[in-house]
């Protein structure tokens, strides 16, 4: 449809300039972090012989979706509390919101797959090499690509299905699809029931679905050794984290009625910035084969030089 629109007004996280100088500062070192870290974990993976194993190649991806998932609003809400020019193109707002959300997917796909491969390394360890052997894991990821590409696409073929004749200001630090719909010249009550179906649907069924294999695994460890408890563990505790810490925010906001609260800015936070900043955290402060990689990895570079 037709939109009047040309950019819209992001009102970001608060309008004291005070605020804002202070937003700027922890936000930047939260994304300086974020990148750091998850480049540095990727860099570990593909130069250390020792972390070959699926489970890392998954680890890979995930750096990569958080390193990208934090890029489509981190920089843009950094340079705003800078500039006080909180203004986005109309252009610029779609390209934004479907990197989200496609960022965001591939995110959520790789963490299920990440679950998948601990079930098959902890329930079936004799048929593991043969079930995630490279090749599946390779079509695994590429299906991991074209759903988060199928699930963006949707996005942004229902959002620009709404004329903006008007009002043109988000209450909101990025765009995202439930503010950018309160501003339509329309109806859309049922556009909005189209977002909680796709993007609520992939939140909740893949939360259910990592909950439900984690049970299995931890239910599995009763038959493995005191050593295989603890090192399954420690695998399964962290990534039960990430899990919560992101898909519990991802819940709240797109699993609900057509409605906005003034406590949806703080918990995307959560879910954009604070997930992708704890994640190379949380990977390496509890896996010891990452810690040591890193070392020798350290220790190579210095020694160089």
């Amino acid at each position: 449809m037709r939109s009047n629109v040309t950019e819209f007004i992001l009102l970001g996280l608060t309008q004291d300039p005070e605020k804002q100088k202070i937003v700027f500062v922890i936000f930047l070192v939260f994304y300086t972090a974020t990148v750091s870290g998850n480049l540095l974990i990727i860099v570990t993976i593909k130069t250390s012989p020792t972390l070959g194993s699926p489970m890392y190649f998954f680890l890979t991806y995930l750096s990569i979706a958080d390193s990208c998932f934090s890029t489509t609003t981190a920089p843009k809400l950094i340079v705003d509390n800078l500039s006080h020019k909180n203004t986005i193109s109309f252009d610029e707002c779609m390209t934004q919101l479907f990197a989200m959300h496609f960022f965001g997917c591939m995110e959520v796909l790789v963490l299920v797959l990440m679950a998948f491969d601990r079930y098959v390394a902890i329930c079936k360890p004799l048929h593991y090499s043969v079930i995630m052997n490279y090749r599946v894991c390779g079509i695994l990821i590429l299906l991991a690509w074209v759903g988060s590409f199928l699930h963006s696409i949707t996005q942004i073929i229902l959002i620009l299905s709404v004329p903006f004749c008007g009002p043109n200001v988000i209450n909101h630090y990025f765009c995202d699809l439930q503010p950018l719909l309160k501003l339509g010249c329309m109806d859309t009550y049922v556009l909005n029931l189209l977002v909680v179906f796709n993007s609520g649907a992939i939140c909740s069924a893949s939360f259910i679905l990592l909950m439900i294999s984690y049970t299995i695994i931890l239910h599995s460890l009763r038959n493995h050794s005191a050593e295989g408890k603890r090192k399954a563990l420690s695998t399964c505790s962290s990534h039960i984290i990430v899990v919560i810490i992101f898909f519990g925010p991802c819940i709240f906001i797109y699993t609900r009625p057509p409605t906005t609260f003034p406590l949806d800015k703080l918990i995307s936070v959560f879910y954009t910035i604070i997930t992708p900043f704890l994640n190379p955290l949380i990977y390496t402060l509890r896996n010891e084969e990452v810690k040591n990689a890193m070392k020798k990895l350290w220790h190579s570079s210095d020694s160089k030089y």
